[in-house]
């Protein structure tokens, strides 16, 4: 059994939060900063230009099948933009010699999976009902294996690989934050409750040295587990360092991994949300830098296994002091 890190609990840590008050459990994250809404607000009307005028090309396709279409979902642009734009690519004969032509008048399209606005990667779109509920249940059932890439700012942590273990919740004015895994099962306000958060992060490169790493099967020896039962680490420190990392979330929550890379101190780049840099040395960020790099799972119909991964993105790629050819 792996040697585990509790951090152990001190309560009301952010005592300016209305969410601290009563008899809710408070949260181990801060509220927004008062930076990000009139970003995230600017963010989400070109989001929405963007996807308005957004048509998704046959170079996306990642894999497709006769239940199923995989695309490679870009940055700033909503999946329902993706979804609605998936059967104008019918006609084109690159994706047509796959078969899809002929069946784009029977096709019920479905979202099996959402990526945020500004996450890319893989996203995986069913054909029909059927397939689209089998598909819903894996993911809700976590018998779909993720990874993501993100690109963090913060100090460089003493850890390669960690298991990082918390509660999760809405708080008062519904934003997104990190709780104590103690707090688990506690209603929240609005009547929701905490649900349990776990997420294995791995270092692929700081400041551009680091080599790229096939995707592990596991990370079963992972030594290094954090269950968090306090506020999370420091993040104002003088270094600011870039750090790429692999993250495979074990449970399914909204903003899993966007939320524990701000506890961990090392947040993504553009997360303004979640305390991630707007600007970065002279440059400003239109979103966070977050990649959906894979998805495996069996296949709903045929049973088969099925492993999908996305092209990295440049800023991963730049990263990275070797990297594998697109």
């Amino acid at each position: 059994m792996p040697d585990k890190t509790h951090i152990h609990s001190t309560r009301n840590e952010f005592p300016d939060d209305p969410e601290t008050l009563g008899n809710y459990p408070a949260p181990l994250s801060p509220p927004l900063p008062p930076i990000s809404k009139q970003i995230e607000l600017s963010r989400a009307m070109s989001a929405s230009s963007r996807s308005s005028l957004f048509s998704v090309s046959p170079v996306d396709v990642l894999f497709q099948d006769d239940w199923l279409i995989v695309v490679n979902k870009p940055q700033g642009v909503y999946c329902e933009a993706v979804l609605s734009s998936i059967p104008r690519i019918f006609g084109d004969t690159a994706v047509n010699s796959h078969g899809l032509g002929s069946q784009a008048k029977h096709l019920e399209l479905h979202l099996a999976n959402r990526l945020d606005r500004d996450t890319s990667g893989v996203m995986v779109i069913t054909k029909s009902h059927k397939v689209a509920a089998k598909l819903v249940n894996a993911f809700t059932n976590h018998k779909v294996k993720k990874s993501y890439i993100a690109l963090c700012i913060g100090p460089t942590p003493i850890w390669d690989k960690i298991f990082v273990k918390s509660g999760h919740g809405r708080s008062k004015f519904g934003v997104w934050r990190v709780y104590a895994t103690s707090d688990v099962g506690r209603a929240l306000p609005g009547g929701s409750v905490v649900k349990e958060m776990e997420t294995s992060f791995e270092i692929l490169s700081v400041n551009g040295q680091g080599l790229y790493k096939e995707l592990s099967e596991t990370m079963e020896d992972e030594k290094n587990i954090i269950v968090v039962e306090e506020k999370g680490i420091n993040k104002y420190s003088e270094k600011k360092d870039e750090i790429l990392v692999r993250a495979l979330p074990q449970s399914g929550r909204t903003h899993q991994i966007r939320l524990h890379c701000q506890y961990l101190g090392i947040p993504i780049r553009g997360d303004v949300k979640y305390e991630g840099v707007y600007e970065w040395k002279g440059r400003k960020y239109d979103g966070h830098e977050l990649h959906a790099e894979s998805l495996s799972f069996e296949h709903p119909v045929t049973g088969l296994p099925v492993l999908i991964k996305a092209p990295l993105p440049l800023w991963a790629s730049q990263a990275m002091s070797h990297h594998p050819s697109p």
